[in-house]
């Protein structure tokens, strides 16, 4: 082994310990201080890597270019608090069950869930890094509604056990995304749910097209697109937003998003996909400050494009 893997082994190590106590107390504070510690964590987090305050802003600046300096450092701010409620609520899973779940999260929309998962088909359920992305699936499964949700393995195996171990507490189950199609058509075959966060830049291959958001175009995956066309499977959005006023989060399920079948399976992939781009896009315009802006959305560029990022 080198010294550069023996470095690289002894700091993931390092990181594993931490995030295993850091989670540790977070789970047994008082849900209010364990919010706030949360949150100091999160600002600490972006003071010390400076490079994803500078993709936010300019991830911002994209999206909202009519935002004056100041309103995007605001939502900048709320999105740090956003992150860091999370982190906590994250670290509490193991305490939350059947009884107290609402407390949390509350429904909103449920019967839209409901009307799909009926038609026997499966769903496809259409979700972001917004609000309490980690918590919606968790409580849709406590409530009796378990899914399989698409996960791309963490590079260091402790991590990736450990983070994986708290996600399927309530009964979800990983679905790898680098080998994906099989396993995702079998459970929808069974009428059952798949979880894609739909939001992430990805590389350009055959699986991707650039499909606008907010106006720009943006490498997108064609696989929820692909999957919905050939199963007819209900894709439905589903978002846990913050709510101040009740001081927890609401699961927003909207109606199935209406398929465009032209017969034409490239026109009809790019043209869904743009679709449930714009179904993102609202929920992050309705909610900005409750979204992951440190994520180079726009990272990969079409042919020729010039990049939107520093290095």
């Amino acid at each position: 082994m080198t010294d550069e893997n023996t470095a690289r082994g002894k700091s993931s190590l390092m990181a594993y310990v931490v995030l295993t106590i850091m989670l540790a107390i977070l789970r047994w504070l008082p849900r209010d201080l364990s919010r706030r510690l949360g949150i100091l964590l999160a600002r600490a987090v972006l003071r010390l890597v400076p490079r994803w305050r500078g993709y936010a802003e300019t991830s911002l600046q994209i999206a909202f270019p009519g935002m004056t300096r100041r309103e995007r450092e605001q939502v900048l701010q709320g999105a740090v608090r956003n992150w860091g409620r999370q982190l906590a609520e994250f670290a509490r899973l193991p305490r939350y069950n059947r009884a107290n779940i609402e407390s949390v999260i509350e429904y909103d929309g449920l019967e839209h869930y409901r009307q799909a998962i009926e038609r026997g088909k499966g769903v496809l359920f259409l979700t972001a890094h917004l609000g309490g992305w980690e918590l919606s699936c968790f409580a849709h499964a406590v409530n009796g509604y378990p899914l399989a949700f698409l996960n791309r393995p963490l590079d260091d195996w402790r991590i990736n056990r450990l983070l994986l171990g708290y996600r399927s507490l309530a009964g979800n189950f990983p679905i790898d995304r680098r080998n994906a199609a099989r396993a995702v058509l079998e459970q929808l075959k069974k009428g059952g749910a798949v979880g894609i966060l739909f939001d992430q830049n990805v590389l350009e291959d055959d699986a991707s097209v650039f499909a606008d958001f907010f106006g720009v175009p943006a490498s997108t995956t064609s696989g929820l697109a692909r999957f919905a066309l050939k199963t007819d499977a209900a894709v439905v959005p589903g978002f846990a937003v913050w709510d101040d006023r009740k001081q927890k989060y609401r699961l927003e399920f909207e109606p199935a998003v209406e398929l465009c079948r032209t017969g034409d399976d490239d026109r009809d992939i790019l043209e869904n996909t743009a679709r449930f781009n714009k179904v993102v896009e609202k929920f992050v315009r309705r909610y900005p400050d409750q979204w992951l802006w440190v994520h180079r959305r726009w990272r990969t560029r079409p042919p020729g494009d010039p990049p939107l990022y520093e290095s």
